[in-house]
Formats: structure tokens, C-alpha cells, sequence
């Protein structure tokens, strides 16, 4: 494990606003006995889950998903509910110069289409995920920045918005001296959405056990073995779809490939309307900054401000307490009308890096069968969505499925990864700077 054990205790769940908005369903069984199917996935999430309903609905697959927790236990159940573009830390440019000019528009295709396939599953599946206004703010609070965002500005249907902007259009801090407002993508409940998946995979014939981790993984008589605590399943293929809650013990390949990285999230108490006339930001769309270690918020239907942060590098009690009391003071800092409202709900979970700075959607190299959609990179309700069709797509013999920047394996990284994780969160902390008033 790369955090402490409280990082991965499935009988803890976070005490999240999410969770506490909706009634707990029943819990899924845990497997039992000896079984078979013929592809088991891993993890229930949102990749997983998209993967298996693709499976079943478009090829007849017999599928099984086993889960550790329970449905919405991990990060597809306690993120901040951004479905919006994204999936890597790679722009447009970088891209490009890596990989080429197609691999930069099949890409740009791909996120457009993950924020379409979340629209289509609340659909298709009934979903009531409290989705919110349409689309996504960049603010940046260096001059600097801002001045070169103006400059290279060229998405046709992105708005540029300067301080005055922001504030006649209800998006204002002490903080930020402009922003990018783009059209695509729109907050939700991430972990009705998630429970909402689970329901529509069960519906749709998929096989779902709770509380079974994997302990054991392992090629016999050409089907592969997988044991949980209570029971054995054997498989022609598996996915492996548990993003930054995989492990490395089950699949050593992945060692030194991905890296997770803590995001903690607050919500505050309802804000009243005279607070949110004081302080001007009065609109619901998903906003960030474009800090290394950034924040993320958005203003929730019942008027609570969700405030998410990067960083920290441990889950003991003093560090995580450390680090709140961080973002605490950084959310006053941007907003001062809202110093007053007291946070209610604090959690924490584990976003997936990769060394490539991309997904990963395919087969691991070796004994056939054996697969991977994992590294949204902070990114995945949309991405891991449709990167679970993907991934699907490529297991029923359609190779060209996943968008080509994810078909590239993560190389190891160089330097022992909590070397890597301390130096980096130190650099993009100097980088940063403190958050200061205008």
C-alpha cells in the first residue's frame, strides 16, 4: 500500500455530503463459493461499471463485477461531482508534440464524447444525480498567467471574463484576476450517479458482489483464478478498473506506473442569500484555478459551496487536520463574505496519476486476457465513463477502440514514487506561492 491502511479501509466510508443526501441502498453480496464467468471486473466505479454495460447490453458478455467496499465506496462515490473535460495532465500542445497532430484531435473527440456518454447514462439509466448549470470556469490568480491566457486564447466557443466580467456575471473572489469560461460539462452528484450505474448494471444482468476484494489473481488451464476472502471466480478475461485504489500486490506490472495523490474536499453550511450577494458568487457552474496544487468549487442546489484541494502527503489524523486547516484559510482567502459558514462535511480520497501523465486503456503486457482503464488524473466522471465503453470495446476485439493517447503503456518512474510525490508537492508549492488577496 502506498498510504497508510486508513486510506483503504472499506468498512470506513467517507463522511461525505454526497453520501449523506441519499439513503444507503441495500449491499450487495459478497461472492461466494466458486463461480464463473466470462470476464470479472474489478472495481465498481465508474469504469467499471460502464465496462460492464457495455459488456452485456451491446455484446451478451456474461459479467461479473466484484467490488472491495461496497458501489460508490471509492473515488467514483467522494469526488466533486466535476463531469467535464479532461482525463490527463497533457494540454494540447504537449500532446501534440509527443504523439502528433491526429492523437491531439482523436483526443480532444474523446473528452467532448465522455461528457455525452454521462448526459446519456442519467438518461438511459433513470439517473437523479442533481445535475447543475452547464459549463467550466478557469480562473487564474497570477497577472502573469492572465495575460497569457489573453494571448493564446483561440477555443471559439471559450469566454474570456476580467475581473470586472467575473463579478457581473456572479463568479466573484478576492482572489482571481480572470478566467476562461467554456461551455461543455456540468456538476452532479458523483455518487448518485455511481449508485445509479450499479442499479442499471444489475437491471441489465451484470453480477455485482460487494465487500469482495481480490486478494489473489492468477492464470490456470487458461482462465484466469481470482480469489476473494469468501469465494473463487474464474474468468476468460479480466478489467482491472480501480484506478488509484489498485493494487500493486495483485498486479506487481502496475508498480511504479501510477501514482495516487490525496484531493480533499469541505462543504460548507448552506450560505445564505445576503452572503452570496455580499461576496458575488452566486452562480452553480464547476469552477477551478489553474494552480499546480489547485482548488476546485462549485456552489451545490442547496446552496452549500463545495471546496476541493490537492495535496498532502499522508492520511494520519494530525496531517489530514493539517492540511484542511490549509484549505480552510485558502477557501477564506478567496472567499471572505463566506469566512462565517462553517464547513459541515470534510473527506478525502486518492486521484490516479500516471507516469505518462495519461490514462491507460488496454491490455497489460504478458499472459492474454488480463486488462486496465485506469489515471483520470483527477478527471474521471466523464473520462472513466467512456473509457469503461472503451475498454469494453477493445476486450471484444476492436483494438482501435480506446482514443489513442491512452493506448501508450506508463513507463516506470525513474526515482522511488514518495521521493517523487514529496519533491513535486514542494516545487508546485513554490510555484504556487501563498493564496493573497488582490
Amino acid at each position: 500500500m502506498f498510504y497508510e491502511a486508513e486510506a483503504y479501509d472499506t468498512t470506513r466510508w467517507p463522511a461525505s455530503y454526497w453520501r449523506a443526501t441519499r439513503p444507503a441502498p441495500a449491499p450487495c453480496a459478497a461472492l461466494e463459493g466458486a463461480q464463473r464467468t466470462d470476464i470479472a471486473i474489478i472495481g465498481a466505479g465508474y469504469a467499471g461499471l460502464n465496462a460492464a454495460l457495455e459488456l452485456v447490453e451491446h455484446h451478451g458478455a456474461d459479467v461479473t463485477v466484484l467490488e472491495a467496499a461496497q458501489p460508490g465506496w471509492g473515488a467514483s462515490g467522494r469526488n466533486g461531482g466535476f463531469c467535464c473535460l479532461g482525463g490527463t495532465m497533457l494540454d494540447e500542445a504537449a500532446i501534440t508534440r509527443r504523439h502528433g497532430t491526429e492523437t491531439a484531435r482523436d483526443w480532444d473527440g474523446f473528452e467532448t464524447r465522455a461528457i455525452e456518454r454521462v448526459r446519456d447514462n442519467l438518461s438511459r439509466y433513470a439517473i437523479d444525480a442533481d445535475p447543475v448549470e452547464t459549463g467550466e470556469l478557469l480562473l487564474t490568480g497570477s497577472a502573469r498567467r492572465w495575460a497569457a491566457i489573453q494571448a493564446t486564447q483561440r477555443a471559439p466557443d471559450a469566454v474570456l471574463l476580467d475581473r470586472a466580467a467575473l463579478r457581473d456575471q456572479g463568479f466573484a473572489t478576492a482572489c482571481y484576476h480572470g478566467g476562461r469560461m467554456a461551455a461543455q460539462g456540468f456538476g452532479l452528484n458523483p455518487y448518485a450517479y455511481a449508485l445509479g450505474l450499479a442499479r442499471g448494471a444489475q437491471s441489465a444482468g451484470v453480477r455485482l458482489h460487494g465487500d469482495s476484494a481480490v486478494i489473489g489473481l492468477h492464470r490456470k488451464g487458461g482462465r484466469w483464478q481470482l480469489h476473494t476472502q469468501r469465494g473463487q471466480l474464474s474468468a476468460r478475461h479480466v478489467l482491472i478498473a480501480s484506478n488509484g485504489y489498485s493494487s500493486e500486490t495483485l498486479l506487481p506490472w502496475l508498480k511504479g506506473r501510477i501514482l495516487p495523490v490525496i484531493s480533499n474536499i469541505m462543504v460548507t453550511r448552506p450560505i445564505t442569500p445576503a452572503e452570496l450577494q455580499a461576496q458575488g458568487w452566486t452562480r452553480q457552474m464547476m469552477a477551478h484555478d489553474d494552480r499546480r496544487l489547485l482548488h476546485y468549487f462549485r456552489l451545490l442546489p442547496d446552496n452549500r459551496l463545495l471546496f476541493g484541494a490537492r495535496g498532502g502527503l499522508s492520511f494520519t489524523a494530525r496531517s489530514v487536520a493539517a492540511f484542511a486547516a490549509r484549505a480552510r484559510a485558502d477557501f477564506d482567502c478567496i472567499f471572505p463574505h463566506f469566512a462565517r459558514a462553517k464547513s459541515q462535511f470534510t473527506w478525502n480520497g486518492l486521484v490516479c496519476l500516471t507516469s505518462s501523465r495519461a490514462p491507460y486503456i488496454g491490455p497489460v503486457p504478458g499472459p492474454q486476457g488480463l486488462w486496465l482503464a485506469l489515471g483520470w488524473h483527477g478527471n474521471g466522471v466523464a473520462a472513466a465513463s467512456e473509457g469503461g465503453r472503451r475498454v469494453a470495446r477493445a476486450m471484444m476485439g476492436q483494438p482501435d477502440a480506446p482514443p489513442r493517447l491512452a493506448r501508450h503503456h506508463p513507463p516506470r518512474l525513474a526515482v522511488p514514487r514518495k521521493f517523487a510525490l514529496r519533491a513535486a508537492m514542494a516545487l508546485a508549492g513554490l510555484r504556487d506561492g501563498p493564496m493573497r488577496p488582490l
